[in-house]
C-alpha cells in the first residue's frame, strides 16, 4: 500500500501548471493538446555512438544493433509521430493532434519542459535516418527490402507491447515506418500480466524494444526511471525502474537534484539538463501524450473522471443509475494479482482501487487530504524543516542526492542551501524535514477491525523487506525513521531530503490481525510470502467503498459495498469489472452489458461513440492527459 505515496512522489509524469514504486509506484503502466506544428530539430554535437556502460555484472554487453547511437537516433527520424497520433485520434483536428507530439519525456505545455533549444529534436525524416544507418553499416541491397550489415545479419529488432486495440492500431502504422527505413519490426503483442509482471517483461529486461505508457501524476519526479542507481539488474533484485539500462552521470545527477529542492527554478534547470542529456543519448523514444477518453451510461451519475487524478475510481462511492443495484465497469485486461507492491499494470491498481483507496486525491493537480486529517505542510505546520547538525558517520543526503554515509571531502547542502565540503573531524548544520500525518478517526476495515499504528507499521516494514519485491526502495532509504502513534505516524526524512511533494502520505495500511487460511496472522508472515498469499494477491481486505467477493479468472472481479466503510455506504450496492474483448467493448456499452468503459479501453473518440452521445445513448468525457506513449530501447544485453 505504499502505492499511495509513491503515486505522488516517485511520480511519472504530469503537465502541473496545466496539468512513476517501491513501494508501489505505478510503475509501468499499460494504460490501454494545444496548436503548433512539430518544432524543427535543434542542432548539437554528436554524442559518442556507445551505449552509456553500467556499473554492474550483468547487462554491462552493449546491446549489438540498439547500443549504437546512430541506429538509436535513425529509429528516432524515421517514427512519424503525426501519422501515429492520427492513426488512433482520428477525429481530432490536426491543431490537436499536433499538440501531443512529444519531445522529451516532459510535455512541451509542462513548466519543467526543457524548451526546444535545450533538447535535440528529431522531427520525422526518413532520409536523415536512412543516411545514419548507412553510417552505422547497415545498408540496402538494390532490390532489398530490409537493410543489413557487412555480416549479412539483417537489421531486425523485436518490438514488444501490449494486445490492447490502441496499441496494435499505432504499431501497426510504426512498424511499416520502419520497413520504409529498411528496419524489419518483429511485434510482439503479450498479455499485459506478462509485460508488466513482476517476474516477467518490463521487470526483467526481456525486449529490445517496448512500448507502454507512463501515467501521468501531479509532479514531473523520474527518478526511478532515469537514475543510474535505479537499473534493475539480478544482483540488485531487479530493483528499480529503468529497464532501458540508461546510465548518463549528468542526467542522473540532475534527476536526483529536481526531486530534491522547494525551489521551483532549481528544479527546472535540474530538469533541463535531465532532459538534454536524454535527447542526446535516445534511451527512449517519446511518442505522444494521450488523451484519456470515458464513456458511461447515459443515466449515470457520479462518474467524474479528472484531469490530474491518475485513477478515476477516487470517487466510486458515488457512482449510480437509478433503478440500479450493479454497475458494470468493462476492462479489456485482467490483473494477474492485487498485490499492487509488484503488480503495478494499470488495471491490478485499478482493480485494487475500489478496495484501498489512496489516502489523499490530486484532482485537477491539487492534492487533497481524504484518509488522511490533512496534509502536513510547512504552512500549516504539519511539517518542520528542521536545522540538524550533521557529523561523519552519520547517514544523510550528498549534494547530488545520493544516500550517503557522510564522510570529509563530500558535497553537501547546508541548511543556508549553500553546497559545502564536509570538512574532517567537523560538522555541518543541514536541513532535516519531519511530517505527521494522522489517519482520519473511524476507519475500518470490512470486517470491522479498526485501523490501527500497527497497520501502518506493517505497511512500512513489507514495503521497505528487501525480499517484498518491490519495484523501487527509495523512499525507504531516504528515510531517518518512522515513529508511529495511536493511527498515524511521523516520517523523518534524513538530512539533506528537500523533496517537494513531502506533505504526500507515504506509507499505507495492511490489515495487521487478518487470519489466514494456514492460521498465521497476517503481521507474522515474512515478505517474500506475500506475492503468493491467496489473502494478499486474490481477496484483500477491504477499507474502501466495496469488498471483493468474487473473482472468476478470465471473465469478472465482484464486489459488494463495504458496510464498514468509513464514509457510509456506496450508492450502488453491487459493482462488477466484467472482462470483455477490446473489439466488443463498445457494443458491450451500446447494448447495455457493461455501464463504464474506461480510458484503458477507449483509445479516443469512435464515430460510433460519437453518434451514440448524440442520440442520448451515452455519455464521454474527454481529458487532457500527461499519460504518454513512448518506445522504451534495451540497450544492454546479458
Amino acid at each position: 500500500m505504499l502505492r499511495n505515496r509513491l503515486f505522488f512522489v516517485l511520480g511519472l509524469l504530469v503537465v502541473a501548471s496545466m496539468i512513476l514504486s517501491a513501494c508501489g509506484t505505478p510503475a509501468p503502466v499499460a494504460t490501454e493538446a494545444p496548436a503548433v506544428e512539430p518544432p524543427p530539430a535543434t542542432e548539437v554535437a554528436p554524442a559518442p555512438t556507445e551505449a552509456p556502460v553500467a556499473a554492474v555484472h550483468s547487462y554491462t554487453t552493449p546491446h549489438p544493433i540498439l547500443g549504437d547511437l546512430k541506429v538509436r537516433q535513425a529509429l528516432s527520424y524515421c517514427t512519424n509521430k503525426a501519422d501515429l497520433i492520427k492513426s488512433v485520434y482520428p477525429l481530432l483536428s490536426a491543431d490537436e493532434q499536433a499538440k501531443l507530439v512529444m519531445n522529451t519525456f516532459i510535455p512541451t505545455s509542462h513548466w519543467a519542459y526543457a524548451g526546444d533549444a535545450n533538447i535535440t529534436i528529431y522531427p520525422f525524416d526518413a532520409a536523415k535516418g536512412a543516411a545514419l544507418l548507412d553510417e552505422a553499416g547497415w545498408t540496402l541491397a538494390e532490390g532489398a527490402d530490409f537493410r543489413t550489415n557487412a555480416a549479412g545479419d539483417e537489421l531486425a529488432l523485436k518490438f514488444t507491447t501490449t494486445s490492447a486495440a490502441f496499441r496494435q492500431t499505432w504499431a501497426a502504422i510504426w512498424e511499416s515506418q520502419m520497413a520504409a527505413c529498411g528496419i524489419r519490426i518483429v511485434r510482439l503483442h503479450a498479455p499485459a500480466s506478462w509485460w508488466f509482471g513482476d517476474t516477467t517483461g518490463l521487470a526483467r529486461r526481456d525486449f529490445e524494444l517496448g512500448a507502454f505508457a507512463w501515467v501521468g501524476q501531479a509532479d514531473p519526479g523520474g527518478q526511478s526511471l532515469y537514475a543510474c542507481d535505479q537499473i534493475p539488474f539480478p544482483e540488485n533484485g531487479w530493483a528499480g525502474q529503468n529497464s532501458m539500462g540508461w546510465c548518463n552521470e549528468e542526467a542522473s545527477k540532475n534527476i536526483k537534484l529536481a526531486n530534491n529542492t522547494l525551489i521551483k527554478d532549481e528544479r527546472i534547470a535540474a530538469y533541463t539538463v535531465t532532459q538534454n542529456e536524454f535527447t542526446k543519448d535516445v534511451p527512449s523514444i517519446p511518442l505522444f501524450n494521450r488523451t484519456d477518453t470515458f464513456a458511461s451510461a447515459a443515466d449515470m451519475t457520479g462518474f467524474a473522471p479528472t484531469p490530474g487524478q491518475e485513477y478515476f475510481m477516487y470517487n466510486a462511492g458515488d457512482w449510480a443509475r437509478p433503478g440500479q443495484d450493479t454497475i458494470v465497469l468493462g476492462f479489456t485486461q485482467e490483473p494477474a494479482s492485487l498485490y499492487t507492491l509488484v503488480e503495478n499494470a494499470f488495471v491490478a491498481v485499478a482493480a485494487d482501487y475500489f478496495l484501498r483507496p489512496a489516502m489523499s486525491t490530486s484532482l485537477n493537480y491539487n492534492y487533497a487530504a481524504v484518509y488522511v486529517k490533512q496534509l502536513p505542510t510547512i504552512e500549516n505546520g504539519g511539517t518542520l524543516n528542521n536545522d540538524v547538525v550533521v557529523k561523519e558517520g552519520d547517514k544523510a543526503v550528498d549534494a547530488d542526492g545520493n544516500v550517503v554515509t557522510i564522510a570529509a571531502g563530500m558535497m553537501v547542502n547546508n541548511s543556508a542551501g549553500e553546497k559545502v565540503e564536509f570538512p574532517a573531524g567537523g560538522t555541518v548544520t543541514m536541513k532535516q524535514l519531519v511530517s505527521k500525518f494522522e489517519l482520519i478517526d473511524g476507519l475500518k476495515w470490512e470486517d470491522g477491525e479498526p485501523v490501527k499504528a500497527a497497520d501502518i507499521e506493517l505497511s512500512y516494514k513489507i514495503t521497505c523487506d528487501p525480499e517484498s519485491g518491490a519495484t523501487t526502495y527509495i523512499i525507504c532509504d531516504q528515510t531517518a525513521k518512522v515513529d508511529f502513534f495511536e493511527v498515524g505516524y511521523t516520517q523523518t526524512w534524513l538530512p539533506g531530503i528537500q523533496s517537494p511533494t513531502y506533505f504526500v502520505p507515504i506509507w499505507g495500511i495492511e490489515p495487521s490481525h487478518q487470519v489466514l487460511s494456514d492460521g498465521r496472522n497476517l503481521k507474522d508472515v515474512p515478505a517474500k510470502e506475500w506475492p503468493t498469499l491467496p489473502e494478499v494477491a486474490e481477496k484483500p481486505l477491504s477499507y474502501g467503498p466495496y469488498m471483493l467477493t468474487d473473482w472468476v479468472k478470465g471473465e469478472k472481479l465482484v464486489y459488494k459495498a463495504n458496510p464498514n466503510w468509513v464514509f457510509g455506504t456506496a450508492k450502488t450496492p453491487n459493482l462488477v469489472i466484467q472482462i470483455v474483448s477490446a473489439e466488443g467493448a463498445e457494443a458491450a456499452l451500446l447494448g447495455g452489458e457493461v455501464d463504464v468503459l474506461d480510458s484503458t479501453t477507449l483509445a479516443g473518440l469512435s464515430q460510433t461513440l460519437v453518434d451514440a452521445t448524440t442520440a442520448g445513448k451515452i455519455k464521454t468525457i474527454i481529458n487532457p492527459s500527461a499519460t504518454w506513449e513512448h518506445i522504451d530501447i534495451n540497450l544492454f544485453v546479458r
